[in-house]
This record gives structure tokens, sequence and C-alpha cells, in this order.
């Protein structure tokens, strides 16, 4: 899995938002970005069927560029934080309006404060629900006989 932490690597790199993307214009097929990601060729075009990655194609082959490598980045971390494709696509897609990407960074710092809020508020009914839990276990094993007859 590619590291997407703040970190700096042995190779050249260059970070936008914690996402670690190489700095050359390197281009990567899609068994190499498969690799680099730890996904399959099949997720890759998942996501290029909804317009979350754009390779170029070179006959029948894909090309993906750094872009489409710093894309993925975005995609793979949007979902495992629990953004739908629509709302990734949707911060993907503001990084080309023409405004410095100041609507884009306020449009994603909406949506993960959000996301914060809505897991904020999960974490405190789990909470709950294992309080629960745990009394009625406590009052199923009072309800015991100290010894069972064989």
């Amino acid at each position: 899995m590619v590291d997407s932490s703040y970190e700096p690597r042995d190779e050249p790199l260059s970070i936008s938002v914690g996402i670690v993307v190489p700095t050359d214009n390197q281009s990567f097929n899609i068994t190499e970005l498969a690799e680099a990601f730890g996904v399959t060729a099949r997720a890759i075009r998942f996501y290029e069927d909804h317009g979350l990655l754009k390779p170029m194609r070179r006959g029948q082959n894909r090309i993906y560029s750094r872009r489409d490598y710093a894309r993925l980045a975005w995609v793979l971390r949007g979902k495992r934080v629990g953004f739908s494709l629509a709302e990734i696509g949707e911060m993907l897609d503001l990084y080309d309006a023409d405004d410095g990407r100041t609507k884009q960074r306020l449009i994603t710092l909406e949506k993960c404060q959000e996301r914060t809020r809505i897991l904020a508020e999960q974490r405190q009914d789990i909470d709950h629900m294992i309080e629960e839990l745990e009394q009625f276990c406590n009052i199923v094993s009072a309800m015991m006989p100290t010894t069972i007859a064989d």
C-alpha cells in the first residue's frame, strides 16, 4: 500500500494534502499502479469507469500519469474514511476550478468536518450499545445458577 503520510521516502516526492506522489513525469501501466497501491487492476478500472481516473490510451494500453496516481491516492483515502464515490469525484473535479484550488479545499474541509461529526456520533452510539450489552450480560450472568446439575 502506498504510504500517504507526511514521512519522507527515498525517491523524489511532492506532497499535496498528505498524498505522496512521484515528482517526475513518470507514467504507470495498470499493473504498476495496482501494485503501488495494493489494489487490483479491476478496482482501478472500476474507478476509471466512474470517471475518477482518466488515463491516456496507447492502443489498448492505459497509461496513467502522475495526476492519475495522485487521484487514486485521494480515491482510496476517501473510501477509507467513508466518502462515497460521488463525494470523492466532486472533490477531485474541483481541483480544475480556476481559483487556486480554494473551492476544492473549502469543500473538502467541509466534507471532512461533516464526516468527522458523523463518525463521532456513530462512535458514541456504539459506546452506548456496548454499555447496554455489558449491563445485559451482567443481568443474565447474575441469573445463572451457581452450580449446574449434570
